[in-house]
């Protein structure tokens, strides 16, 4: 794509961004995260690029969170967006609606979960909400099994599965959740297990957890790599062997792929395609990047346990028309494109570069990830801090994550080209090697 900044707005008069951070303060909560020391104002997007309100370009490696998943003004999904829009914004689920039938359609053919039906919902943290609800009710038990150092969302009853302190504001919750080990593989009183051993202590864990519980456990939820939680991920297999466990007592299966799905970790469509010898989950619940940047989120789940709500229920955002127009232009283009293997090997590339500059630095304790979803672990939250700001003053954008907010979390769309990760690579090796003094 090409650089069209002379089409936009003329960049902001110095001192207007602080006022906006001003005005920001005076309505929003404070507990509202901005990053950087001077938020910044993103005002459009293409391809790989956003612009600030300065007219400043910045390489994105972060995507919104991972949800511009294709890139910055795919035309494709526009022009989608655009046609919906000059026909019917909105409608509820109270009708028939094409676009969110095609898209379901779509859905539950790439699922690998037989029998399946799709609820849409708007955001990931209602799709988790949406998951819980249904195996909560299957079930007959609030009784959920969750990971430690898990994120699962914002809303009541995902931050009571939520096993990251950083994101938990409440310890109160309807639900009795129980954290096992598994998710973080090199920290922990298992890291110096090998994969074999660790599966085999966490499947130890999972067991000696359930003899605890007073009555039958929902479900098992789990990101099969965590996003907030800084990228981590268990040895592949693990959730097959839980997934034995599991079925010895009927627990359910709930697959978090609101971060994992639609093919960003490269070797897979799905992250619990890692972990498919015990079959697929139960449920999967997925968000963020079908929409590249519109509002979708939804949860997919084998026909009886979606169906096993006996009350009356409708969403009036979820699955609607301009939306599910969004999603079925972007799906489209990501498989068509073969987006999944333009993840591992532009991903492929993008990590072990960033190892080779890790090696040399005393400051990094760790590069991990799979396709386009890598994280660098720093050694505490500080030296991340000033890595974000350095990257950020290089024209590069990256997330944070981690328990201790140590991790810089990369997820650039997935169109990436080979040129532009060697660029975001060299900009973060500046970043780095300025924040360990050595520039």
């Amino acid at each position: 794509m090409t650089d069209t900044t002379h089409a936009h707005t003329a960049p902001a008069p110095a001192g207007v961004h602080a006022a906006l951070h001003d005005r920001h303060r005076a309505v929003m909560p404070d507990w509202l995260a901005l990053y950087y020391d001077q938020p910044m104002e993103l005002t459009h997007g293409e391809g790989r690029h956003v612009w600030d309100g300065e007219g400043r370009r910045y390489l994105d490696f972060f995507g919104g969170i991972l949800t511009t998943m294709t890139a910055h003004a795919l035309p494709e999904v526009t022009k989608a967006v655009s046609e919906q829009a000059g026909r019917l914004l909105h409608s509820s689920t109270l009708y028939l609606n094409r676009p969110m039938i095609e898209l379901a359609e779509r859905i539950t053919a790439l699922s690998g979960i037989p029998d399946a039906r799709v609820f849409f919902t708007t955001s990931g943290t209602e799709a988790n909400d949406a998951a819980l609800l249904l195996a909560t009710a299957y079930r007959r038990s609030n009784q959920v099994l969750a990971m430690r150092n898990s994120y699962h969302g914002r809303s009541f009853s995902t931050v009571g599965v939520t096993g990251n302190r950083a994101w938990s504001p409440t310890s109160l919750s309807a639900l009795q959740t129980l954290y096992v080990h598994g998710a973080v593989r090199d920290a922990g009183p298992l890291a110096e297990l090998d994969d074999t051993a660790f599966i085999a202590a966490c499947v130890a864990d999972l067991r000696d957890m359930l003899n605890q519980s007073a009555r039958g456990v929902a479900a098992l939820i789990a990101e099969p790599v965590q996003g907030v939680g800084g990228f981590t991920a268990p040895p592949d297999g693990l959730y097959a062997a839980f997934r034995e466990v599991l079925n010895e007592q009927g627990i359910l299966w709930i697959s978090d792929e609101v971060q994992t799905g639609w093919g960003r970790t490269g070797d897979h469509f799905w992250g619990w395609q890692a972990h498919a010898a015990a079959g697929a989950p139960d449920m999967l619940t997925f968000a963020k990047g079908i929409g590249n940047g519109m509002s979708i989120g939804g949860v997919v789940a084998r026909a009886e346990i979606m169906n096993c709500l006996d009350g009356n229920s409708i969403s009036t955002f979820g699955g609607s028309p301009i939306t599910m127009a969004a999603g079925n232009a972007n799906l489209a283009y990501l498989l068509e494109h073969d987006l999944q293997g333009n993840a591992r090997r532009v991903g492929g590339l993008l990590i072990e570069r960033l190892r080779a500059i890790a090696a040399g630095l005393d400051g990094v304790t760790d590069v991990r990830g799979r396709g386009l979803m890598i994280g660098v672990e720093l050694t505490d939250a500080r030296a991340a801090s000033r890595a974000l700001e350095a990257a950020r003053e290089g024209g590069l954008l990256v997330g944070r994550g981690g328990l201790d907010g140590s991790v810089l979390r990369i997820a650039p769309p997935m169109t990436l080209t080979v040129a532009e990760a060697e660029e975001g690579a060299a900009v973060l090796e500046d970043a780095l090697l300025r924040t360990a003094g050595r520039r």
